[in-house]
């Protein structure tokens, strides 16, 4: 049987993008998301050689990601890579005039969405002495930007966790690599500035982003490596980006 890989926010972006890497090397896909619809059509963008499963459930509520894991068939539930992508940004505000509401979302999604996947999954991949764990961080768990506080501090905790499990799960022959991406042209700012086309778009003008495409190749690297060798620790920017608030745009 191939390998089985599961994707968390396989519906859009880099998440989708890996899903298709994926299959293409010969991996059969567990994808997962909110929106069925686009779960069910990612489908025919899968090589027609590999096998597909796809799970509703938003990762932040735990109820809902035990039981949508626990429903695998026993196939399906030996994975061998997991690719925890689902994460967002959810407003650009001074820390002064945050809302909770999107501090809660931040947190429950970027970082306990995370811990709560990897915790149904990790214990198959510790049986097995066998596994790659990949978190897609982002270069905002390197550095903070202004008006980044509680989104910068989420993925800071994504790139602590990344390094915990590195140390506890390496005995078992569980590869653990965290990627963490500069500006890439997704959803993410129309997400982050809720629904506004115009203010998502400027983001990205100007220069050349980096694609979903760009981070699934090094994701697909990653994870075909030998046995023997582990990528911990990639950080990718945009080529006219120098760090996570400075982008080098056309002035034309």
């Amino acid at each position: 049987m191939n390998k089985i890989a599961l994707i968390t926010g396989a519906t859009s972006g880099i998440g989708r993008e890996c899903a298709i890497a994926l299959s293409n090397s010969g991996y059969n896909i567990i994808a997962t998301g909110r929106r069925e619809e686009r779960l069910q059509a990612l489908q025919s963008k899968l090589s027609p050689s590999v096998d597909y499963h796809y799970l509703v459930f938003d990762v932040r509520d735990k109820a809902a990601v035990d039981a949508a894991l626990d429903s695998l068939p026993k196939p399906w539930s030996d994975i061998d890579v997991l690719i925890n992508n689902a994460g967002n940004a959810h407003g650009l505000d001074p820390i002064q005039e945050g809302d909770p509401a999107d501090w809660d979302a931040m947190m429950d999604i970027n970082v306990k969405g995370l811990l709560y996947v990897s915790k149904k999954v990790m214990p198959g991949m510790i049986d097995k002495k066998a596994g790659h764990i990949v978190n897609i961080g982002s270069i905002a768990a390197k550095e903070v930007y202004p008006n980044g506080n509680v989104y910068c501090a989420s993925k800071h905790a994504v790139d602590a966790i990344t390094k915990g499990m590195r140390l506890d799960l390496t005995k078992y022959n569980i590869r653990v690599t965290g990627i963490h991406p500069g500006l890439v042209e997704t959803e993410f700012s129309l997400v982050r500035f809720k629904g506004d086309e115009e203010r998502a778009k400027h983001v990205y003008e100007g220069f050349e982003p980096l694609k979903p495409e760009d981070i699934a190749d090094i994701v697909h690297f990653a994870v075909t490596r030998p046995a023997h060798v582990v990528m911990t620790d990639i950080t990718v920017l945009a080529g006219k980006q120098a760090n996570s608030n400075t982008v080098y745009k056309d002035q034309s």
